[in-house]
């Protein structure tokens, strides 16, 4: 069996990624050392509060990541060893035997570049070297400085904005508030369940009892007292530092008609299901009227816009929600974005605003989409996010900003994000950061760009991190 000391060692170069000399003074000299904001991911607050301690290096590594179980199934890999019973060596074993097969997916760069950024292991991960990482990485998590505040602060994380539902007590954000942690954890605002629920009556009134309790309105009743408790909570959220929204949407609902709304709602309540029509304008004036209250109070609003989720039903009921069975949507997007962020801008209410995709088809839709609500009160007020999800790798962050450079303007976009669940996520900003220094590198190189290393030095500090800072407010 291969050793750490022996066995082969990895391609993360100091240079990765970086394919001319403008690109590596452009990464070392200016973007490296910029700090991480992130200010969409899915990290559990109550890990931050409580300086969760991992046990191995599946616990922290396999857990919940459904791109890691794609892979192994797609390798032939059984399910017992991605969401089953299987033990936690076990596990880690399959995923070392199948990382070799994942070239040329983002998952073979990310492996080995948190490998070395966490552990300074600087070898490949195979079958061979598996239980020698494995013990090394292992052993480590269980000392104090790869507690999971210490690996946030040790890649220079500043700012986390966590995903959270309106009926969520945010205790956790204030336990870290409350704490010396120098790293802010906010909270933004969820609140897809209180519309997307209305397709599933019961499931609705069960969660409308809930939110009704957290917002200490009590029973909700009509669709003036749904909006009496989002009200309350988003207040609540602003509390607490929140000063974002997100929705994960198949796309936009634009068929605003308040008195369809108000009978979807009604029937609901009473266990029935409403038309699709009545549906489709519950969800519509119901995300119209949560725009409105991010505009009040300055938020940036986020739309991750087109997937199509939970395809397999029988793998779906043996292994629940969010387990990997997702994939692109070929969804109309264009219109109802039109008609939505109009009806706001129409009376000036339309929130600062980033739209991710996540059909490659829609790049150049959003991104010139973005530029019809620009209206110079905010440098960059619309934003086309980064790559997301499945083009959260090289090929679709390329594809994402040469759009934006070509429809928009690249200087002000706010970066990068990990929209991940891992403590171990944060190289995608050092990977992200070597892909936009290449690209700016490749243009100088090429004589499309001036060789001006101070500006361009300055736009990619921007990107990696200022924009980010002046954007939100932090």
């Amino acid at each position: 069996m291969a050793t750490i000391a022996t066995a082969q060692k990895t391609f993360i170069s100091e240079d990765f990624l970086l394919r001319s000399e403008t690109a590596r003074i452009l990464y070392h000299d200016y973007a490296k050392e910029m700090p991480i904001i992130d200010y969409h991911c899915h990290l559990p607050p109550d890990q931050i509060a409580e300086d969760k301690q991992f046990d191995n290096l599946t616990q922290i590594w396999l857990y919940g990541d459904h791109y890691k179980w794609r892979a192994m199934r797609a390798n032939g890999i059984n399910e017992k060893y991605c969401t089953g019973d299987a033990g936690d060596w076990e596990k880690f074993e399959q995923w070392a035997t199948t990382v070799p097969y994942t070239m040329r997916n983002p998952l073979y760069h990310w492996t080995h570049l948190e490998l070395l950024r966490y552990f300074d292991i600087d070898i490949l991960l195979n079958k061979d070297s598996a239980r020698e990482i494995y013990d090394e990485c292992s052993a480590r998590l269980k000392q104090p400085e790869f507690s999971v505040k210490n690996l946030l602060t040790r890649l220079n994380v500043k700012v986390i904005c966590t995903t959270d539902d309106p009926t969520d007590a945010l205790q956790y954000h204030k336990q870290i508030s409350d704490s010396d942690f120098e790293i802010k954890v906010l909270p933004t605002f969820r609140p897809d369940k209180s519309m997307l629920l209305i397709d599933s009556p019961e499931d609705l009134k069960q969660y409308l009892s809930k939110l009704g309790q957290t917002s200490g309105l009590g029973e909700i009743k009509t669709y003036e007292d749904l909006l009496a408790a989002l009200r309350n909570r988003h207040d609540f959220f602003a509390s607490m530092g929140g000063k974002l929204s997100d929705h994960g949407l198949e796309h936009i609902y634009a068929s605003y008609d308040e008195a369809a709304a108000k009978e979807a709602l009604n029937l609901a309540l009473n266990g029935q299901l409403a038309s699709e029509s009545q549906r489709t304008a519950f969800k519509s004036a119901l995300l119209y009227e949560l725009a409105k209250m991010d505009h009040a109070k300055s938020w940036t609003q986020q739309f991750h816009l087109g997937a199509l989720r939970n395809n397999n039903t029988r793998m779906l009921r043996e292994t629940g929600p969010d387990t990997g069975w997702d994939s692109i949507g070929d969804y109309s997007q264009a219109q109802a974005l039109s008609k939505f962020f109009n009806k706001l801008d129409s009376t000036n209410q339309l929130a600062k605003t980033i739209l991710y995709n996540l059909n490659p088809a829609d790049n150049e839709v959003l991104a010139t989409m973005t530029g019809n609500y620009n209206d110079g009160s905010v440098a960059g007020k619309m934003q086309f996010g980064s790559g997301w999800w499945f083009l959260d790798q090289k090929d679709g962050m390329e594809r994402q900003m040469n759009a934006l450079s070509n429809m928009g303007i690249l200087s002000r976009f706010v970066g990068m994000l990990t929209d991940s669940r891992s403590f171990l996520s944060y190289p995608r900003h050092e990977y992200f950061r070597r892909i936009l220094c290449n690209l700016i590198g490749n243009d100088v190189e090429n004589g499309e760009l001036p060789n001006d290393i101070p500006w361009l030095g300055k736009t990619v500090e921007d990107i990696s991190y200022h924009n980010a800072s002046r954007y939100f407010g932090f």
